[in-house]
């Protein structure tokens, strides 16, 4: 058969015939049921081990027999899910372990009544949630999932890629890793994963009926039918919906139908309990009783006419009949122990009590009070309107129950009988009555007196219990069950309290704060509880124990959990017995007595992501805690989750939602659904707003058996290995905790899995139905099925430690079937992976001739170098290696299976030789041409195996095996070392192999040519020196070298070495490596390396002798190495070599010793591959030094050394120089300035010491610490002949910046007017205490300026140039106004304000004139230029309006003047005036136009911002908290973008009040 065989199966065929998955309906053909292609029911056969299900049955207790859901919507399969559970994971399990791990198992006490009762729960193997209607609502969606194969990240540890010569030990930095690849095999250490797994199938293992996919999405889909038991990827609960229940209650069609012929409506659901009976609480004040095969038993209610006699006075009753008016919507209900006895609280505050043999009316009715009735003290009970929070039986009595509010009262009802007679006995234990709230007197009229049923009008309590529940009997009797107790949880605190002997609490449990809690606010209130009883353990529980010899309780202690909001806390309650000496009342004696109490023990802390809203016992171990998000398994002994799956807790039904009294929000009434989960024998009963459902946890046989009953056997098996190895996720329920005991229980299920998938996959039966054709005639590929066998199988075997059925059985049924071929290349990944060492010989040879016949010999050599050498055919091998150029896995058969250490050298030796001849040949070839591109192409491999030769000696000599770099033994590493050592080191050539045949091992590059000494030693340092002396310093590490007595040691291999370097036959490359790897080791290995200092020194010579570049830093590294342990004698001439040989760091660190300051400052200003930043900074260091020990003072060796350097230096930054020279050599100032090519490095230089800071052009920084004192007059002029040059608007700033005592006035003044840079002038001449020379010389420089625009006017060439004297003449009036305004400003006038304020606007005044009446023609230039100069009178107008206020200058007095000096030549100067008045008073009128109309839209925007607001809060859902729900990241006010930056993301409110970021996952 070929190799590329496929079993073909009709995938269509197979859904078709195959078994429904639990859940859908049996409306199927049942003659499917017993078609031999199902897997299920082969697995039966296969794995039946001759139980007969006995083993299962308890004859003493048949109401505890578990049950098989057997409804009309339940699967038909052929036995009951114990037998399935029993035949593929054996007889071992005991009943108590499957009555706790089963997934649709329960059961029920007896009975006394059997008449009531039959025997619908003595057969509860078959009653449970039988239903005609199927549904797709699940908790989770059913998803398919694929098989891939075991993922192999990363190949085995090869070695790394020999270096290539530019990177080995020997260089100044840290070798890495090269790419060189390996001929035909692509590389032996780099070959990356990907490559590895090239060619290996990564299909996932789906076969018709036995893959995922098939039994999952494809089983659906084809049948048309969707299931009720849901699946997900990885099942955490088995969810199946009641769906006679669900229809019965949630109907809305029969609560039409009720309500049109007048029947009595059920109502909608509202609370729920399952202990034996599924018991529904209903808004219309109900109990629906149904049993587990769904058949409703009975519905409970108060529909007869009851008398109850209501006191008026101490010796008068009236009669009021109420019939059957409606007690309010049931808010909490309870099942008694013996499922006899229903209690119910309701809306309304009253209590009920139903037997179930009459349920039509309530055996015992507790009416709710009044606070008036209480303050009379006649009567004590629920007030009239308070909501009944819990109602619980007490211990196994049907008539003493415990009932609590939402105004934080709790009662205990004894509702017993004396004589016939009712005679209740209503006791409070916790709370007290709001009295303070009475707002009338007790009432003597009758109706007042009668109890109202109807919700009154509620006030808003300041306490509240949240939950309450009595300690209920477990399986094993308790000390603890003789006192009664009670658990009552409040917003603040837990209180226990005893009812036996005596009422009394026994201990309280404060509130944290880490919990919520807070003394200044009430805390949350959010909180549940639930009682673990004592229970007997099983075999299974005690397997769970630690085996550690200490003694275990055959009973479990009562443990508590409860919670407030996201806390979660345990206690463990007990008894604790002591004597105490008490009096007899009678006698008088004193007697001692034994007295119990009850005590209690943390038993750990938890907080959840999220409010706590339900918690309920799954066994004894783990706790099932529902969250707003989640449903989550907790287990008590790790403290932590170890199961949670999404859920919205909100979507069960909350009994304080439907009835608003607007006393809690929404989100709190609608988180009030801890009475809509309850738990019952580990099956999890959640009471939905649309279907009540149960799910039960699945354990790791329900997983499993998950799988082999939709015939994914791959998967069973892979999920079995994960158990087995400790990996699998999820709870080990039923699996004990020592790893041997779990590894006995699952070992031989995992074999047995195995072995019955082999025979079943390859079964005649399976080979031959009808699921390999397709209705259309077509073939379905079924390759990946007996890929993934062997793919889950290998991991299996793997984990086992157990090969024999993996190489045995299983190679044989594919080598049968002629698909061997399958079989290898499934097992070649774990092979290269080092999973799997040993492979059978016969499986060796099929899988390198599998490869052999592809042609891949890179393949052929992975496979070789990680399978264990005695595998190995060694002539095949030798063979292929050799045929393939092969060499690393040729190198790996010669030493691992051969031990032949020397076999490979001499190979090797051979390609270098032939290396060695090409490179003689091309070099002597007169023409380049002659070596054409296939001789280099035919030469390349040659060379990568040829380099192979290092990294053998490297890893050999280190006592490591090559090419997989694991140590060698200790025998065989030594005797490794010593043949090596000896052929390398032998001086003359050597033959081989030893004895008849052998022959010499030659290096020489001639046929028949000499051989010199040391042949082997020189051939590798000719072929490549560095790559050989990598080696040599690796295997100097091993101490096998320490030892002298083996022939060979470093001080002989460095003789050997240095008497080659003599000889002269090496290159100047090769002895520069020589003397590098001689200069690194004679420090490392002192007391091995004895050589004499001459030697030393001529190394020295010669590695600051090689005038190669490249090699500079490797050869003063090596230097500094040598220089550690030996002192030249001849230092000047040292000093001069390192000098021209570029060994700064070695003479700065000497001149640094010996504090020779000019020359090391040479040596960091001549070091080129120093940054200027750190060639300044160490100048600056050595600066420093030097004036500390100097006096304060640079030496002038140094002064002239820095004098000299200033050129070099400048280029390292202006900035950085010159405040460098002005901290230590201030004198060189003038002499950097001459340096400076131009005026503008000048003036940078020159700012940078006398600017101001903060400039953002970083070429002008300037020193933050102030302006430079150490700089001369002189040059502080030219720095402002530099400013005015090249940055005149900056003169002002710069000259403010100055201190006074660093400015010459005058020549400042001269300097700026030379410069026309006139505001400077005028600022000055203020500045020196002269306002009315600024001004007038303001005035001077403004006629200058008009007088220049005006004969550009005329000649018509308005430039750039007078762009620029308008902005002076801008700039002037500005300066001018400033001066104005300060002299204004002071109190002190010194100055007549009206003339300076009359000087500046008749200057300005007179320029607009001027310009206005010799204008010529109109322009767009001259418009402007007179838009701009009449702003200036604008200006100056408005900035003295602004101080006319002070009263020192009168406005109108100074526009007379303006007025009267206008010259009489200028005509109609009034028109002007009357322009540049009117155009004042527009622009004030334009202001306050705008201001009015923003004011308008300001106002408008925000009425309508603000309405839109309320709409918007009116109309919408009010978030709880300002944070994602689900991120926990507070909101952005501004808006998140996603990961691609393209949508933005939205933020979701919930009507619950929970908001969450639409991107947020669940």
């Amino acid at each position: 058969m070929s190799a590329s065989f496929h079993y073909v199966v009709d995938e269509v065929s197979a859904i078709t015939l195959r078994q429904p998955s639990p859940g859908l309906s049996d409306n199927v053909d049942s003659s499917t049921e017993d078609h031999p292609g199902d897997y299920s029911t082969r697995m039966e056969e296969l794995f039946d081990e001759g139980d007969d299900g006995t083993a299962f049955a308890d004859s003493e207790d048949e109401d505890d027999e578990g049950f098989l859901y057997t409804g009309v919507d339940a699967p038909d399969i052929p036995t009951g899910y114990t037998d399935q559970l029993r035949d593929v994971l054996g007889s071992e399990l005991t009943d108590d372990e499957l009555d706790t791990q089963e997934v649709e198992r329960s059961s029920a006490h007896d009975y006394d009544d059997e008449e009531y009762l039959p025997n619908d729960h003595r057969q509860l193997h078959e009653d449970i949630l039988s239903s005609h209607t199927p549904s797709s609502s699940s908790l989770q969606s059913t998803t398919p999932i694929n098989v891939d194969h075991v993922g192999f990240n990363g190949g085995p540890r090869f070695p790394r890629p020999f270096l290539l010569p530019s990177v080995s030990r020997l260089r100044s930095f840290t070798p890495q890793s090269s790419g060189l690849s390996s001929n035909g095999s692509g590389g032996t250490r780099m070959t990356s994963s990907s490559q590895l797994l090239e060619g290996v199938s990564p299909s996932p293992s789906q076969f018709s009926s036995m893959s995922r996919t098939s039994s999952r999405s494809n089983l659906h889909s084809a049948s048309g039918e969707i299931g009720q038991t849901i699946h997900s990827e990885r099942d955490v609960f088995r969810w199946t919906k009641l769906s006679n229940i669900s229809e019965h209650m949630y109907n809305s069609l029969t609560q039409k139908l009720s309500s049109v012929l007048g029947a009595p409506m059920l109502g909608t659901p509202t609370v729920l309990a399952a202990n034996g009976l599924i018991c529904i609480g209903t808004d219309q004040g109900k109990i629906c009783v149904y049993d587990f095969k769904q058949r409703l038993k009975c519905v409970c209610k108060n529909d007869t006419h009851g008398m109850f006699a209501i006191p008026l006075n101490e010796d008068f009753f009236i009669d009021d009949w109420i019939q059957g008016k409606a007690v309010g919507a049931v808010t909490a209900v309870a099942l008694s122990h013996d499922h006899t006895y229903v209690a119910s609280g309701h809306a309304s505050g009253h209590i009920q009590l139903f037997d179930l043999k009459n349920p039509k009316a309530p055996a015992r009715f507790v009416p709710p009070t009044s606070l008036e009735v209480v303050a009379s003290g006649r009567k004590e009970g629920h007030i009239q309107g308070s909501r009944i929070v819990s109602v619980e039986f007490i211990a196994g009595r049907h008539t003493a129950i415990v009932s609590s509010d939402d105004h934080g009262l709790a009662f205990t009802h004894s509702l017993g009988k004396m004589l016939f007679v009712e005679a209740p006995d209503i006791l409070r234990i916790l709370g007290q009555y709001q009295l303070d709230t009475l707002s009338q007197p007790i009432a003597s009229a009758t109706r007042s007196l009668i109890p109202d049923t109807s919700l009154p009008s509620r006030r808003k309590s300041r306490y509240t219990i949240l939950a309450t529940m009595p300690l209920p009997l477990g399986t094993s009797t308790h000390s603890t069950d003789q006192y009664n107790v009670i658990a009552l949880l409040t917003p603040s605190k837990l209180v226990v309290v005893g009812l036996k002997p005596t009422p009394r609490t026994w201990f309280k449990c404060p509130r944290d704060p880490e919990e919520g809690f807070s003394s200044k606010s009430l805390p949350k209130a959010r909180g549940t509880l639930a009682w673990c009883p004592s229970i007997l353990l099983s075999k299974a529980d005690f397997q769970k124990l630690p085996a550690n010899g200490a003694h275990f309780n055959t009973y479990t202690i009562p443990m508590l959990v409860f919670t407030w909001g996201r806390a979660l806390r345990l206690v463990r309650v007990d008894e604790s017995r002591s004597k105490e000496v008490t009096r007899n009342s009678r006698t008088g004696k004193k007697v001692e007595v034994e007295v119990g109490r009850i005590v209690y023990q943390d038993a750990g802390r938890w907080f959840a992501g999220d409010d706590i809203l339900a918690v309920q016992w799954l066994n004894a171990s783990q706790i099932a805690v529902l969250t707003m998000q989640t449903l989550q398994v907790f287990d008590i002994h790790a403290l932590t989750v170890i199961e949670s799956i999404g859920f919205d807790g909100l979507s069960l039904v909350s009994p304080s939602l439907a009835p608003t009294d607007g006393l809690a929000s929404y989100p709190d009434s609608a988180g009030d659904v801890s009475h809509s989960m309850r738990v019952y024998k580990g099956k999890v009963f959640l009471l939905c707003r649309s279907e009540l459902r149960v799910g039960t946890l699945l354990t790791w046989a329900d997983r499993i058996l998950t799988f082999v009953e939709d015939g994914d056997f791959l998967s069973a098996i892979d999920l079995a290995r994960s158990y087995y190895a400790g990996v699998a996720a999820g709870n080990r329920n039923g699996l004990p905790n020592d790893p041997i005991l779990r590894k006995e229980v699952i070992g031989g299920k995992m074999r047995d899995l195995m072995v019955s998938s082999a025979s079943y996959a390859f079964s005649e039966d399976r080979m031959t139905d009808g699921t390999h054709i397709t209705p259309d005639g077509r073939g379905v590929d079924r390759t990946s099925l007996f890929e993934g066998l062997v793919t889950v199988s290998c991991s299996a075997s793997i984990a086992l430690d157990d090969y024999e059925f993996l190489f045995e059985d299983l190679f044989q049924r594919y080598d049968d079937a002629g698909i061997s071929k399958i079989f290898v290349r499934q097992l070649e990944p774990f092979v290269i992976n080092n999973d799997m060492h040993y492979i059978p010989p016969r499986i060796t040879q099929r899988l390198v001739g599998l490869h052999e016949e592809d042609n891949r010999p890179d393949r052929i050599e992975r496979i070789i170098w990680h399978i264990d050498p005695a595998c190995l055919d060694i002539h095949q091998t030798i063979h292929l290696c050799q045929r393939y150029q092969l060499y690393d896995a040729l190198i790996y058969v010669y030493t691992r299976a051969l031990y032949d250490f020397i076999a490979p050298l001499v190979e090797l030796f051979d390609l270098i030789r032939k290396v060695q001849q090409f490179r003689r040949a091309t070099s002597e070839s007169m023409d380049p041409h002659d070596v054409g591109p296939k001789t280099e192409a035919a030469m390349e491999p040659i060379i990568q195996n040829a380099y192979k030769i290092y990294p053998y000696l490297s890893s050999i000599l280190s006592g490591l095996s090559y090419p997989s770099e694991e140590p060698l033994p200790e025998d065989e590493a030594l005797r490794a070392k010593t043949e090596i050592y000896t052929f390398l080191f032998f001086g003359r050539s050597s033959v081989w192999p030893s004895g008849e045949g052998s022959k010499l091992v030659l290096t020489a590059d001639e046929e028949g040519g000499a051989e010199p000494t040391y042949p082997y030693v020189r051939q590798l340092l000719r072929f490549d020196a560095e790559s050989f002396l990598h080696s040599l310093d690796i295997a100097f590490e091993d101490s096998f070298l320490n030892d002298e007595s083996q022939g060979t040691n470093r001080l002989v291999i460095v003789r050997i070495l240095m008497e080659i370097l003599a000889a002269g036959d090496l290159s100047p490359a090769d002895t520069t490596f020589v003397n590098i790897f001689v200069a690194r080791n004679v420090p490392k290995y002192p007391q091995f390396l004895p050589i004499p200092p001459s030697a030393l020194h001529d190394i020295i010579i010669g590695l600051a002798e090689d005038p190669d570049c490249a090699t500079r830093e490797d050869r003063q590294l090596a230097a500094e190495y040598l220089l550690s342990t030996y002192n030249p004698h001849d230092s000047g001439r040292i000093i001069s070599l390192f000098e021209s040989a570029g060994f700064y760091r070695i003479l700065r660190s000497w001149h640094r010793q010996e504090q020779r300051w000019g020359p090391l400052l040479s040596a960091y200003l001549n070091d080129c591959e120093l940054r200027p930043s750190d060639v300044l900074f160490h100048v600056d260091e050595v600066l420093t030094t030097n004036k500390r020990s100097n006096k304060g003072s640079i030496s002038p060796e140094i002064y002239t050394t820095l004098s000299a350097a200033l050129p070099q230096l400048l280029h390292s930054g202006l900035v950085s120089i010159a405040q460098l020279l002005d901290k230590h050599a201030p004198d060189l100032h003038e002499t950097a300035l001459q340096c400076l090519p131009d005026d503008q490095h000048r003036y940078i230089y020159l700012r940078c010491l006398l600017g101001p800071p903060g400039h953002n052009d970083e070429t002008l920084q300037s020193s933050s610490g102030g302006p430079s004192w150490k700089i001369s007059g002189h040059l502080r002029q030219l720095y402002i002949s530099l400013q005015c040059q090249h940055h005149p608007d900056g003169v002002i700033e710069a000259l403010e910046y100055l201190p006074t005592q660093l400015v010459d006035w005058e020549s400042v003044i001269s300097t700026c007017e030379s410069e026309e840079v006139y505001d400077a002038v005028v600022w000055a001449t203020n500045r020196r205490d002269n306002p009315q020379e600024a001004l007038r010389k303001a005035e001077e420089f403004q006629r200058r300026l008009t007088q220049r625009i005006l004969a550009a006017v005329i000649d018509s060439s308005i430039g750039q140039a007078q762009r620029r004297d308008v902005q002076s003449l801008t700039s002037i009036v500005a300066i001018g106004i400033d001066i104005c305004l300060e002299h204004t400003r002071t109190s002190l006038h010194e100055v007549p304000l009206e003339d300076i304020w009359f000087q500046l606007l008749s200057s300005t005044i007179h320029s607009v004139q001027a310009f206005s009446s010799s204008r010529i023609g109109s322009s767009n230039e001259q418009d402007d230029i007179l838009a701009t100069l009449r702003a200036l009178v604008q200006r100056t107008f408005a900035s003295l309006i602004s101080v006319t206020t002070a009263q020192a200058v009168s406005f109108p007095s100074l526009f007379k003047r303006l007025v009267d000096s206008a010259p009489p030549s200028i005509h109609a100067h009034y028109t002007e005036f009357r322009t540049i008045l009117t155009g004042m008073l527009e622009s004030y009128r334009s202001e306050g136009d705008m201001l009015v109309i923003t004011k308008r839209l300001v106002d408008r925007d925000l009425f309508e911002t603000m309405v839109e607001i309320v709409k918007e809060r009116d109309r919408g859902w009010s978030p709880f908290q300002a944070a994602c729900g689900r991120c926990q990241k507070p909101f952005s006010v501004n808006t998140t973008f996603s990961d691609d930056h393209t949508s933005p993301s939205k933020i979701v409110v919930v009507q619950t009040g929970l908001v969450y970021h639409d991107t947020c996952p669940i």
